[in-house]
């Protein structure tokens, strides 16, 4: 399963990348590709990838470093709906954290999810994110994840 890779978003796969669906219960936990795409052309700080399995897209991701601290985020990672279920988001999900350490040279990441987000919320505990006890702004429960 070491074949799924994250490339930058360019004219080469930005159509595909739009064109990626969730399941209907899922469209109130994330925003969309197209409001991700949006927000990351406002804030240079965010880094828009596809993820591929092979040379086939599979979902999206968003990370980014803000502020005097550095604070890094996964702010977004989704599957598309034809490939949930397979093991895609907890492999991506892995390597993601691997890249923004990297990247970043942290310790520390951040991410937030949507209350009832009960999938995310497992996936999330399962690779090591910790729950804060505390919320942002938009009532989404806030997490870390250190090494």
């Amino acid at each position: 399963m070491s074949n799924i890779n994250f490339r930058n978003i360019d004219k080469s796969n930005e159509e595909a990348v739009r064109k990626i669906e969730l399941k209907g219960t899922q469209e109130n936990f994330i925003e969309t590709v197209d409001e991700c795409l949006k927000e990351a052309s406002m804030y240079s700080e965010w880094n828009p990838v596809a993820i591929y399995k092979n040379d086939i897209i599979i979902g999206f991701a968003m990370y980014g470093s803000f502020g005097p601290n550095k604070d890094t985020w996964i702010d977004r990672i989704l599957i598309d709906k034809k490939y949930q279920g397979k093991g895609y988001g907890r492999i991506a999900m892995n390597k993601l954290i691997d890249i923004v350490l990297e990247k970043y040279k942290v310790n520390t990441i951040y991410l937030s999810i949507v209350p009832g987000n009960e999938a995310a919320y497992n996936l999330y505990k399962s690779i090591g994110f910790k729950y804060m006890n505390e919320k942002d702004e938009n009532g989404e429960l806030l997490f870390k994840y250190e090494i």
